[in-house]
């Protein structure tokens, strides 16, 4: 039942990011790195990519499509790293210091819980401690 609910929390958080990427995409073109082209269709792609992955994990029907929205939403958070990272650069080099380490941190050490949150909750990771079940 956990990993149900946190499937369908995580599904949703995606769902809201897709639509933000499309519907209001200038504060997330503004931390991605200079070296990425046509930074507003690839955040729009983004997007799109959130969205898909959201769907594919929601959907409570078919094992296979789940499990690679899952794997789809994991390597997209891997990717999105070097955005977070840049963003929190940015964000502390404002005069102001920006939303400062307290949010930064965290949100940076949270990327690998979301990239496991993503698996475990689309089956890609086993449910139980698989060691403990073969001893058994």
């Amino acid at each position: 039942m956990i990993r149900v609910a946190l499937r369908w929390l995580l599904a949703l958080s995606y769902a809201i990011a897709g639509a933000l990427h499309l519907v209001a995409p200038e504060p997330f073109v503004r931390i991605v790195e200079g070296f990425v082209p046509f930074a507003e269709q690839v955040v729009k792609l983004t997007g799109i990519a959130e969205l898909l992955g959201a769907v594919a994990l929601a959907q409570p029907w078919e094992p296979r499509l789940r499990r690679a929205g899952a794997i789809g939403l994991a390597l997209y958070a891997l990717c999105v790293w070097p955005a977070n990272v840049n963003h929190m650069l940015i964000d502390l080099d404002r005069a102001d210091g920006g939303l400062g380490l307290a949010y930064h941190v965290p949100r940076l050490l949270m990327q690998p819980v979301l990239i496991w949150l993503a698996l475990w909750t689309g089956g890609v990771l086993p449910w139980k401690n698989v060691s403990a079940t073969r001893a058994r």
